[in-house]
């Protein structure tokens, strides 16, 4: 049987927009016959992985996504002052290559890959040393199985996991899921119209006597609920054996996921939230999200009798989900 950890989060978050989609409206999912506000899970792992908490406890264990690596080489080597910058583009399209297609000659940059590239520090220290030997004069010959790795310290890509269209056998599937998070209830984006004003502006100016901008910005509030799941095994498996890195990045992830969010629109709404409470559950994984398909019920469930996690809450933390609860909780397995 898989070691799983599920994590289980209810945030509230007040009027903000977190995760916007191609029109700047908040996205949104039907779910239970109703409108409810989503954040997308690439947008919350994107969030957490981006984080000072990712960043302080798995320092040294963090990948890099990215299109520039070339780019980075090309710098390296020149600094280096014994390359012309015809064999260090050279050398360094070589080296990005083998993380996938370049974008090619008629490009501006020709030493982008096409396709963003999750990179291990193992592997960009790879290409590093490549470079090393490719300023020294020596002919550099990349290859796949010199660079690429099947297994190391990068702990985000172990959790996240990556793909590689040119070289699939260096793929890596991802030991955390992670959800969409879906407001617990009927919840619908709405429209703030807003003007701005001239300052410089003055009374004397009666053909223009309006506001020198006038604008829409959309925005949504709600109880969301977010669930993860670790496959705790495959974890291990993805950072070779390395536990102190696996145990460094469950707590990064359970820290993270409780303390940081998206930052969508921040300075117009200062969204950061708390979630309550925060459920761990080791068994095998399986969500709650149809335990919100129903509406809302003032009356909380016995704790005695549901199961799972939610036996775990503190009267406190009943006192503050008195009116978030769905009916049915009491039947989650």
């Amino acid at each position: 049987m898989a070691n799983f950890l599920q994590l289980h989060f209810l945030t509230a978050y007040a009027p903000s927009n977190l995760n916007r989609d191609d029109t700047g409206r908040p996205k949104s999912a039907i779910f239970g016959g109703v409108n409810r506000l989503r954040v997308s899970s690439q947008s919350l792992k994107r969030a957490w992985r981006s984080s000072e908490v990712f960043e302080r406890r798995l320092n040294g264990h963090l990948a890099s996504r990215t299109q520039r690596l070339g780019k980075d080489l090309v710098v390296y080597m020149m600094e280096s002052k014994k390359m012309t910058d015809v064999h260090a583009l050279k050398a360094a399209t070589a080296i990005a290559g083998v993380f996938g297609k370049l974008k090619g000659e008629k490009d501006a940059h020709p030493e982008f890959i096409e396709q963003l590239a999750f990179i291990s520090p193992e592997e960009r220290a790879a290409a590093f040393s490549l470079a090393d030997r490719a300023i020294k004069g020596e002919t550099v010959e990349p290859k796949e199985d010199g660079i690429l790795q099947k297994a190391d310290t990068a702990a985000d890509i172990a959790m996240f996991g990556r793909m590689m269209a040119s070289t699939p056998k260096y793929n890596r599937e991802a030991a955390v899921q992670v959800a969409h998070a879906l407001t617990t209830h009927k919840s619908v984006a709405e429209d703030d119209y807003y003007t701005a004003v001239d300052d410089l502006k003055t009374r004397d100016e009666p053909e223009d006597m309006g506001a020198g901008f006038v604008g829409v910005q959309e925005f949504g509030a709600g109880v969301f609920y977010i669930y993860i799941c670790v496959d705790r095994d495959l974890l291990l498996k993805n950072l070779g054996g390395n536990r102190a890195v696996r145990d460094a990045a469950l707590a990064a992830l359970v820290e993270a996921a409780a303390t940081v969010g998206p930052n969508g629109k921040q300075n117009r709404t200062v969204s950061p939230a708390v979630p309550m409470p925060v459920m761990p559950w080791a068994r095998k994984d399986r969500s709650s999200r149809a335990a919100w398909r129903r509406r809302f019920s003032s009356q909380f469930p016995k704790v005695a009798s549901a199961p799972g996690p939610w036996k775990s809450l503190r009267n406190s933390e009943i006192a503050l989900m008195q009116l978030m609860v769905p009916v049915g909780i009491a039947n989650i397995q």
